[in-house]
């Protein structure tokens, strides 16, 4: 196996290097330019129409969701394990700069997040089943032509594969911290997801939108309080942890105790694929969630995809980070939803450790609903409709056999699938910048003044 994995992961490791650091920048600085940093100068509007709206139940347009529902989906798959594994692999293998990158990558990102949600929308097609389904293959095929309808191809079926691969990564991250805190075992930890998900997960999107529309908002309220009573009584030492978050984001950080230690580089790889992974930033995967919404406007709908960028990275990831930091726990050597779990455990001894592991279970089991929904998109365009109900069951039975693999070699594929679709996905969509501009020319107006015109579904 390591003679397979290693090249591999060495491979991955270069992608997660210079090759996607650059693309991310260039397309977020492209679209910034072009939208003239509407990321910034929104923001006040960005919050009240998200945030501030996040119970109202008024809907506009047509769509298969609610928006919140869709918010709340695309919510599972950016305020979840990416929070907690996703962290602690990044500040365990990357050392405590790969934060400062995570923020860079957010900065830098949420403006393509919401160029995607924009496009998803615009370009998105009703099933055979009266579901709305939108992201890059639709994009690609209804905005270039079915000439480019083999890049949408060959990006679906990679897609499918990760996503597929992904839902092992919530399965794994799952059986991890559970055994780490109650000593279960990995097997009937995924026999037990796979039968949990497995309910859900055949009833399809709607179904799966009520669910994380109740779970979502409830275990991020909990997960955000507990760290802030961390770091409230350890708040002498917080000024330090953000010194070595800098710091050691250009010099790298020296092995101490069980921590190996980290290099630039390091930081770098695992701040931007753990940044990318938690908020999804340029993955395509939130124009998929997003499509579905009932929105009469691209713009309306696409302005939530920098909320949760804000919301997920800037705060919650930041705060995790942080808790592992001034609870000093990065020196013991554990990496992952393990380091999480142990930092909240010395820093809120009894409580800490609940608060991990409940918000891991259902962290992971909302994000393992729409992961499959994300992968089912992507074998539904290969593949037609007939795959997608023997496909969930497939889906199903990867839940258990992710949870006994190991950490490194799960991730390791998922990050070489996703730097695939990240870096076909960036580079495509700046061929759709003037689609893009003129929706938001005509949502907020050519003067900046809101306009909020009526939009009309292709």
């Amino acid at each position: 196996m390591s003679v397979i994995m290693d090249p591999l992961l060495a491979f991955v490791g270069w992608m997660w290097g210079w090759p996607l650091v650059g693309i991310l920048t260039i397309v977020s600085v492209i679209y910034s330019i072009g939208l003239k940093f509407v990321q910034f100068r929104r923001f006040g509007f960005i919050m009240k129409n998200t945030f501030g709206k996040i119970f109202s139940k008024e809907v506009k347009g047509e769509g298969t969701l609610t928006p919140v529902q869709a918010v709340s989906s695309a919510l599972a798959g950016t305020l979840g394990t990416g929070n907690i594994a996703g962290v602690g692999v990044a500040v365990g293998l990357g050392g405590p700069g790969a934060v400062f990158w995570m923020w860079i990558v957010a900065l830098l990102a949420a403006i393509v997040k919401y160029a995607e949600i924009v496009l998803g929308i615009f370009y998105r097609e009703e099933d055979s089943e009266g579901v709305f389904r939108g992201g890059f293959m639709y994009v690609v095929t209804n905005g270039l032509g079915n000439n480019w309808k083999w890049l949408a191809t060959i990006w679906s079926f990679l897609f499918f594969i990760q996503f597929l691969i992904g839902g092992a990564v919530q399965s794994n991250a799952l059986a991890d911290v559970l055994n780490l805190s109650f000593g279960w075992n990995n097997l009937i930890v995924g026999i037990v997801t796979a039968i949990l998900a497995g309910v859900v997960i055949i009833g399809g999107i709607k179904r799966i939108g009520k669910v994380a529309e109740r779970i979502v908002p409830l275990m991020a309220v909990i997960y955000f309080f507990g760290s802030l009573v961390i770091l409230i009584t350890h708040f002498d030492v917080i000024p330090q942890a953000f010194s070595s978050i800098v710091s050691s984001a250009f010099n790298g950080m020296a092995a101490t105790g069980g921590f190996a230690g980290a290099t630039i580089m390091l930081g770098i790889r695992h701040g931007f694929s753990r940044g990318v992974f938690s908020n999804e930033a340029g993955m395509g995967t939130s124009p998929m969630a997003h499509a579905t919404a009932q929105t009469d406007h691209p713009v309306r709908q696409a302005i939530w995809g920098i909320f949760e960028v804000f919301i997920d990275t800037i705060v919650m990831c930041t705060m995790t980070a942080l808790v592992i930091m001034v609870t000093g726990t990065l020196a013991s050597g554990e990496v992952g939803a393990s380091l999480t779990a142990l930092s909240f455990g010395q820093g809120l001894p009894g409580p800490g450790d609940l608060i991990v592991t409940l918000s891991t279970a259902f962290f992971a089991y909302t994000t393992i609903l729409v992961a499959e929904y994300y992968a089912e998109t992507g074998a539904q365009y290969v593949f037609g409709d007939k795959i997608v109900k023997p496909f969930r069951y497939v889906f199903i039975i990867g839940l258990v056999v992710g949870a006994v693999g190991g950490l490194k070699q799960v991730w390791g594929l998922f990050d070489l699938f996703m730097a695939l679709t990240v870096a076909i996905n960036a580079i495509i969509i700046t061929f759709f910048i003037g689609d893009v501009k003129k929706l938001t020319k005509e949502f907020f107006g050519s003067n900046g003044n809101l306009k909020e015109n009526s939009f009309i579904n292709n």
